[in-house]
């Protein structure tokens, strides 16, 4: 199917840039996991904030996973779509049982971080094959991530 396949971008560009927006998928899978998880288990005094900002935040990494699979797709390679799959690519690790609110606030403000680095570590690739699409997308979840983890941040005790 690739051989069919001509977007002006040559096959290991094209499957490197793929590759890296593989592990982007898998840590944005993996922080949407892990921020529902804290927005089910969030409890304390902050517990209403948390939840619905948590909430807020799984519901736009729900949006970014399918936005980055579809990438992935258009450039004619396969999307990771296992567990097995993210957890073999993820840099954002899983948490290990229930940690207080403040460690949640902790924990995701660094995994938003992470997540930042995943999606520039993908930019020289996307660069030098002019592949703009691409670009844009790492720089929108960028963005996000940025924003989000200041707001984490400021919120962390």
């Amino acid at each position: 199917m690739t051989d069919m396949l001509d977007l002006g971008i040559p096959d290991n560009q094209r499957m490197a840039i793929a590759g890296g927006l593989s592990r982007l998928l898998a840590d944005t899978y993996t922080l949407y996991l892990k921020t529902h998880n804290y927005h089910w288990n969030v409890t304390g005094p902050q517990f209403n904030t948390l939840h619905l900002m948590f909430e807020g935040q799984y519901t736009e990494l729900a949006l970014a996973v399918d936005l980055i699979a579809e990438r992935i797709r258009a450039l004619g390679e396969p999307a990771p779509g296992s567990y097995s799959a993210y957890a073999a690519l993820a840099t954002v690790k899983e948490a290990d049982g229930v940690p207080s609110a403040d460690a949640m606030i902790r924990e995701l403000a660094a995994d938003q971080a992470t997540v930042v680095r995943t999606a520039r570590a993908v930019f020289p690739a996307a660069d030098e094959a002019h592949d703009e699409p691409t670009a844009d997308l790492l720089t929108q979840r960028m963005q996000v991530h940025e924003k989000t983890a200041w707001m984490l941040r400021s919120m962390a005790a």
